[in-house]
């Protein structure tokens, strides 16, 4: 059976310990979109381990792990990762890592492009100024730069002094800023290369080879940052919802079985934007402060606040979810009362259709019983208190999806399967 995990909020929803769970039943993790400003977090016996580009099923044996054709790659950052990674004993190699040729290449130009940009709007879009949007720019421009042309000497040199010639000129007489180097960076790639090569292959020929056996296709950020589905203009640059995970992957000749879709138990943001439910006084300090609700990419705090049934919702019709994980059920445990937006109040005559323009509407809550007791040593669904599993019936009831698995705390065993 062949898996797809997507966030259903504006990211950080737990995704990374959900595939590392799932990857225990699955042959090949394949990432489809995003860069490195994704930030997947996966705790095994106390250790943290961090990832930005490569899935978090790395840390499962006998697992093969690939970066597909939709993501953008930084490979001074990948190359980063994979030594992070070995230097806490994981194995990361040829044999389980293969990298897209087809997959964009983050250049230095994009990184200083995407603060500049940043810097100079009046209407702030909060990006990580990792290059990720530069990059999808280019890509979309026909001016991109792939693996593949990497890996080729001369295509390479060609491509980076075509990209300088018209860049170099925006710099210096909009950005105030001097010429980039070809040489630099042309011997810095270079360098590059030689260490990513033995990873790339043609990703449809791999994945169509391993067509019989299990997939699990890894989203990075969440659906309300969808570039055409998300809160518009505060959105990443790629498609996070599933319809994109085969397209992204490289691998359209794959039926996926199961679409599971990952939601905290409250809902969180980073950057800016519209978020209805945001609180911006103790319960939102208590639920950052308890929730560890720092960003994995950038450190940023996390603006946090109730959930949001509304907005999850319409991302379970977006991405045709057929499950819900639920996360940080934990953080929760010293609330008396919790509330869950079931309703907006808007001043418009289209109250039939989602508000896109969620600046403009009030959440309308309902209050809930809290419980007051510690989850995270629960390892069935019948230890969690009374209040808690009517919290989770009341999610399930709304949105119309069953909620599968229930997580209860950052190690990787406390995940609750439900039912059990």
């Amino acid at each position: 059976m062949n898996k797809a995990v997507v966030g259903l909020q504006w990211g950080d929803e737990g995704k990374g310990k959900v595939i590392d769970y799932l990857s225990q039943d699955t042959d090949v993790i394949v990432r489809f979109q995003g860069g490195n400003n994704a930030g997947h977090t996966v705790v095994v016996k106390d250790e943290k381990f961090v990832f930005h580009l490569i899935p978090s099923g790395i840390l499962r044996k006998h697992k093969i792990c690939v970066i597909g054709t939709g993501v953008v790659i930084d490979p001074k950052v990948l190359i980063e990762e994979i030594q992070y990674l070995k230097k806490k004993g994981v194995d990361v190699s040829p044999r389980n890592l293969k990298i897209s040729s087809l997959s964009h290449v983050i250049m230095p130009y994009h990184r200083v492009m995407d603060s500049f940009r940043e810097s100079k709007r009046i209407q702030k879009i909060g990006t990580t100024k990792r290059g990720i949007g530069p990059c999808y720019v280019d890509k979309i421009s026909r001016c991109g730069i792939r693996v593949a042309d990497l890996l080729d000497t001369k295509k390479f040199s060609f491509k980076l002094k075509d990209n300088l010639q018209e860049k170099n000129p925006l710099f210096k007489e909009v950005y105030g800023r001097e010429y980039f180097s070809f040489k630099k960076i042309f011997e810095e790639y270079r360098h590059y290369s030689k260490l990513l090569r033995p990873y790339c292959c043609d990703v449809a020929d791999f994945l169509y080879s391993k067509r019989k056996k299990r997939f699990l296709f890894e989203g990075a950020q969440g659906t309300f940052l969808d570039v055409d589905y998300g809160t518009y203009p505060f959105v990443t640059s790629s498609s996070t919802v599933c319809a994109n995970a085969l397209l992204g992957s490289g691998a359209p000749f794959i039926r996926i079985d199961k679409i599971i879709g990952i939601s905290k138990a409250y809902t969180t943001r980073v950057g800016e934007g519209p978020f209805p439910t945001e609180s911006v006084g103790t319960l939102g300090e208590y639920l950052r402060t308890t929730g560890k609700e720092f960003g994995a990419t950038t450190n940023r705090a996390r603006r946090c606040g109730w959930l949001d049934l509304v907005l999850l919702k319409r991302a379970v019709l977006l991405n045709n979810v057929t499950e819900i994980v639920l996360t940080k059920l934990d953080v929760l445990n010293a609330l008396d009362k919790i509330k869950v937006c079931t309703e907006y109040s808007r001043n418009t005559k289209d109250n039939d259709f989602f508000p896109y323009d969620l600046e403009r509407i009030k959440p309308i809550y309902r209050m809930m019983h809290g419980w007051e007791t510690q989850v995270s040593e629960a390892r069935s669904y019948r230890m969690l208190p009374v209040n808690a599993r009517k919290y989770i019936s009341f999610i399930e009831k709304y949105v119309g999806k069953k909620i599968s698995m229930v997580s209860v705390g950052e190690k990787r065993e406390a995940i609750i399967k439900k039912g059990v």
